[in-house]
C-alpha cells in the first residue's frame, strides 16, 4: 500500500472509527456466554443459563450495531473492500452473528435444553471463529492501515 493513500473509515465519530469501538462488547459477551454455558453444564444452576441468555442477547444487539458500522465502512470505501482480509472478515463475522442469533433463540427454551447440547455447541463454534475474524480485523488496521490516522 502506498504511504500517501489513506483508507479512512466511513462510519466515524470525530474521526474515530465506530466499528472497532463496538466489537469488544459482542466478543466479551459471546465468550462470557460460553463460560456460563460451561458453568451451567457442570452445575445445573439456573443462574448460569440466565446469564448465558442475557449475555447472548446483549452480544447480538451490539454485534448488529458493530456489523452496521462495519458494513458502512465496507460499502462506503472501495479501498476497504480492496484489502485482502476484508471479505473473509465480513463473512466470518456474519457467520458469528447468525450463529449467535440462533443461539439466542435456543437459549429461550427451558434451562437444560437451552444449554445442552445445542446451546453449548453454538457457543463453542461462535467463540472458535472469533479469533480468526479478530486476526483479520487486526490485519486490516495494523497491516493495511484501515481507519488509522496518519
Amino acid at each position: 500500500m502506498q504511504e500517501d493513500v489513506r483508507v479512512r473509515s466511513t462510519a466515524q465519530i470525530a474521526g474515530h472509527p465506530i466499528h472497532p469501538m463496538l466489537v469488544p462488547i459482542p466478543i466479551a459477551c459471546f465468550t462470557g456466554a460460553l463460560l456460563t454455558d460451561i458453568a451451567y453444564s457442570v452445575s445445573a444452576e439456573m443462574m448460569w443459563a440466565n446469564f448465558s441468555a442475557w449475555l447472548l442477547l446483549v452480544g447480538v444487539i451490539f454485534g448488529v450495531l458493530a456489523a452496521i458500522a462495519g458494513l458502512i465502512d465496507f460499502l462506503g470505501n472501495r479501498l476497504v473492500r480492496a484489502q485482502m482480509p476484508a471479505w473473509p472478515h465480513l463473512i466470518g463475522n456474519a457467520v458469528v452473528l447468525i450463529l449467535a442469533i440462533f443461539n439466542v433463540l435456543i437459549h429461550t427454551r427451558d434451562a437444560w435444553t437451552s444449554v445442552w447440547p445445542l446451546g453449548l455447541i453454538l457457543s463453542i463454534v461462535t467463540v472458535l471463529i472469533l479469533p480468526v475474524t479478530g486476526w483479520l480485523g487486526w490485519a486490516m488496521v495494523y497491516r493495511h492501515g484501515v481507519g488509522v490516522a496518519r
